[in-house]
C-alpha cells in the first residue's frame, strides 16, 4: 500500500519515512505481521484483535493506522506505532471479507454479504448497499469529486465506487446519495469469468472515464473504458479482451493458453503491468496497448524464461537445517493434520557410534523412520480424515471418485445433509446437481437418498441458482426425470390401491375357510374295561342303598302321621268317624 501522500511537517518525517517501507501480512491464524520491506526482516506483529483469519487489511491514508476485517464478524483499527488495538467493532452478521477507505479518509466501506459504509469518528453506518449474492471479493472508489460540482461537497455524497463477489461475473458500480432512498447498483460490467484481480485508474476529472482492468479465473484480462454517468440498465461489455499464449514449436504446433495472473495500471494510466505465467515462478511485464482492438493475444515463449532461470537457481539449492522441535507444516486443506516421525537424538547417537560386532539398519528401517505415519490419518472406513463431510464432498466432486461420493450420498440423517449442503462451497453446487441427477438416471432405487440432498440443495442455494444465466439447460435432464416421475404417481396410486383391495380379500377369504374347516372329532380315545366294571357295581350298590333308605324314611313319615291323627279325633270327639272319611283323611 501507498504511504501517507500529503505534506507534513518536520517533526512527522521520520515517522512518514519509516512508514513507507512496511508491508502488512494478514495470517489465518489472526494475527497481523508487518514487514519491513527496506531491511528484509519482520518488525512487528499485531496480535489480540481477531479470533479468526484476516481476510483484508488496509492502510489509512494520512496516519499510522491500519484497518483490518476478519472471519470473526469484527473490523479492528490499530495503532502501528504502540502494535495495539485502537478500536474494534462488529461488522457484520457474518464474515467481513473486504475493506476500502474513502479518499478522504473519513468513511469506511466494509463488505461481506452486504456493502456498509461507515463513518471512522462515530464507528456508526452512514449506508447499507446491498446487490451481491455472495460474499464480497473487491472494493474500490472510482471517482475521488462528485460529478455534480454545482452543490457543496462533503467528502463522500456523489462519489461512485466498484465491488465484485465471488462466483459473480458481474461487477457491480455504486452511486453514492445524500438520500436514502436508492440502495442499488447503478452500473454493471460484465465478464466472462469470476473477477480474481481488479485494478482501475481514478477518474479525477468529470469528462475523465474511468479505465478498469479485471482479472479472470479463465486466465483473461478485461479492459474497459466508460465515464460515469448515473444509471445504466445495460451490462456493459469489455472494450478488449488480452489472452496469452506460447508459440506453437515444431514438436508441437498447437500454441497452449498461458494464464494471465494479475495487471495493473502504470502511472502514465496508459501502459499495463503483467503478471503471468507459474504462481511460483511468475513474470513480470511492461506493456502498451492498442485497445482499439477488440482481441489482443500476445505470443510468450515461457519455457525459455523459466528454463533459464531453473538453470541457475540450481546451483545455488541449499538443504535447510530442520531443527527436532520445528513443527513441519504439511501442504493441503486446513484441517488435515499429518504426524511426521522425527528420529530420535539417541538413534543417531548410536548410528555414528556403530560397533564393528552390530549389523548395519537395513534400508527398509530407514524408509520407516522418514516415512509418514499413515495409520493417523485414515478413518477405519479407508478414507481421509476431514473435519466436515463438505470437504469429503468437494474432493469427490473434483476427483470424481466414486468410493467418496458413495461415502457422502448415502448417508440418511437429515442434519449431516443440511449442514454439509450448507458448507460446502458454492462452486460445487452446480457439480453437485449434475452427480445427482446422473445417479438417478442410471439408479432409480436411490431416488429416496437423492431426493433429500435435491431438497436441501435447492432450499439453501436458491438465490444463488436464480443468478445463473444458463439455468435451465443446466437442469433439464433433472427437470425431465422429475416430471415423468411426477406423471406415472397417479397411474401407480391406482394400481396400488387395486392391489392392496385384491390381497385383502384374498387374505380374508383364506382365513374363513381355515375357521370352517376344522375338525371338532377327538383323535384319540382311551377306554379302560375293569375300572367301568367297578364303577358300575357301585353304581347299583349305591342305590340299592338309596331304595331302602327311601322305604324307611316313608313308612316313618306315615306312623307319626297316624299318631298325630288319633291324638286331634280325641280331642275334638271324631274318633267314630265312616270309614271313607277315614280313608279320605290318611
Amino acid at each position: 500500500q501507498d504511504g501517507p501522500q500529503r505534506k507534513k511537517r518536520k517533526s512527522e518525517a521520520g515517522a512518514a519515512d519509516k512508514q513507507l517501507d512496511i508491508l502488512a501480512i494478514g495470517t489465518a491464524v489472526g494475527s497481523i505481521l508487518l514487514y519491513s520491506t527496506v531491511k528484509g526482516e519482520l518488525q512487528s506483529k499485531l496480535d489480540g484483535g481477531h479470533d479468526s483469519r484476516v481476510n483484508c487489511v488496509r492502510w489509512h491514508q494520512e496516519s499510522c493506522c491500519l484497518y483490518s476485517c476478519s472471519d470473526d464478524k469484527h473490523i479492528v483499527e490499530w495503532n502501528t506505532q504502540t502494535c495495539k488495538v485502537k478500536c474494534k467493532w462488529k461488522g457484520d452478521n457474518s464474515s467481513v471479507t473486504c475493506l476500502c477507505i474513502s479518499p478522504d479518509g473519513k468513511m469506511l466501506l466494509s463488505a461481506g454479504r452486504t456493502i456498509k459504509l461507515w463513518d471512522l469518528e462515530t464507528k456508526e453506518v452512514y449506508r447499507h448497499f446491498t446487490g451481491h449474492a455472495t460474499s464480497v471479493s473487491s472494493l474500490m472508489f472510482t471517482t475521488v469529486k462528485p460529478t455534480n460540482e454545482s452543490k457543496p461537497f462533503d467528502g463522500i455524497t456523489g462519489l461512485y465506487f466498484l465491488s465484485g463477489a465471488i462466483h459473480d461475473r458481474l461487477l457491480s458500480v455504486w452511486y453514492i446519495r445524500s438520500d436514502r432512498k436508492e440502495k442499488n447498483a447503478v452500473m454493471f460490467f460484465t465478464v466472462t469469468d469470476e473477477p480474481t484481480f481488479v485494478d482501475l485508474t481514478v477518474s479525477e476529472v468529470k469528462e475523465e472515464p474511468v479505465k478498469l482492468a479485471v482479472v479472470c479465473r479463465d486466465g483473461q484480462l478485461h479492459l474497459f473504458e466508460h465515464i460515469l454517468n448515473g444509471y445504466c440498465k445495460k451490462p456493459l461489455t469489455s472494450n478488449c479482451i488480452i489472452q496469452i499464449a506460447t508459440p506453437g514449436n515444431d514438436g508441437d504446433s498447437t500454441p497452449k493458453p498461458v494464464p494471465i495472473l494479475a495487471a495493473a495500471f502504470c502511472t502514465d494510466k496508459q501502459s499495463l503491468l503483467l503478471v503471468y505465467g507459474n504462481t511460483l515462478q511468475p513474470i513480470i511485464e511492461k506493456v502498451s496497448l492498442n485497445t482499439s482492438e477488440s482481441h489482443i493475444c500476445l505470443v510468450r515463449d515461457i519455457q525459455k524464461v523459466l528454463s533459464l532461470k531453473t538453470d541457475a537457481a540450481v546451483t545455488k539449492v541449499k538443504t535447510p537445517v530442520v531443527n527436532s522441535d520445528a513443527k513441519v507444516l504439511v501442504p493441503g486443506i486446513p484441517g488435515h493434520s499429518t504426524a511426521v516421525k522425527t528420529p530420535a537424538l539417541g538413534k543417531e547417537k548410536k548410528k555414528n557410534k556403530r560397533k564393528p560386532g552390530e549389523t548395519e539398519e537395513s534400508i527398509e528401517e530407514r524408509l520407516g523412520a522418514l516415512d509418514i505415519d499413515v495409520s493417523k490419518v485414515k478413518t477405519p472406513g479407508g478414507l481421509p480424515q476431514t473435519d466436515s463431510f463438505a470437504v469429503l464432498l468437494v474432493q469427490g466432486l473434483e476427483s470424481n471418485d466414486a468410493e467418496i461420493l458413495n461415502k457422502v450420498l448415502n448417508t440418511r440423517k437429515e442434519n449431516i445433509v443440511k449442514n454439509t449442503v450448507a458448507r460446502m462451497p458454492i462452486h460445487a453446487v452446480i457439480p453437485l446437481l449434475h452427480e445427482l441427477t446422473k445417479r438417478l438416471q442410471g439408479n432409480p432405487y436411490s431416488a429416496s437418498l437423492m431426493v433429500r440432498w435435491l431438497k436441501s440443495v435447492f432450499t439453501l442455494h436458491a438465490s444463488y441458482l436464480s443468478t445463473l444465466p444458463d439455468l435451465i439447460p443446466q437442469l433439464g435432464m433433472l427437470y425431465q426425470l422429475m416430471e415423468s416421475r411426477v406423471k406415472t404417481l397417479q397411474k401407480l396410486s391406482r394400481l396400488h390401491g387395486r392391489l392392496f383391495i385384491l390381497v385383502t380379500q384374498v387374505a380374508a377369504s383364506q382365513t374363513v375357510q381355515e375357521v370352517l374347516e376344522v375338525n371338532q372329532a377327538a383323535k384319540l380315545v382311551y377306554e379302560d374295561d375293569s375300572s367301568e366294571e367297578e364303577g358300575s357295581d357301585d353304581e347299583m350298590i349305591g342305590d340299592k342303598d338309596s331304595d331302602e333308605n327311601w322305604d324307611e324314611d316313608e313308612e316313618k313319615e306315615e306312623q307319626s302321621d297316624e299318631q298325630d291323627m288319633t291324638v286331634e279325633k280325641e280331642i275334638n270327639g271324631d274318633s267314630d268317624l265312616e270309614p271313607e272319611n277315614e280313608s279320605e283323611e290318611e
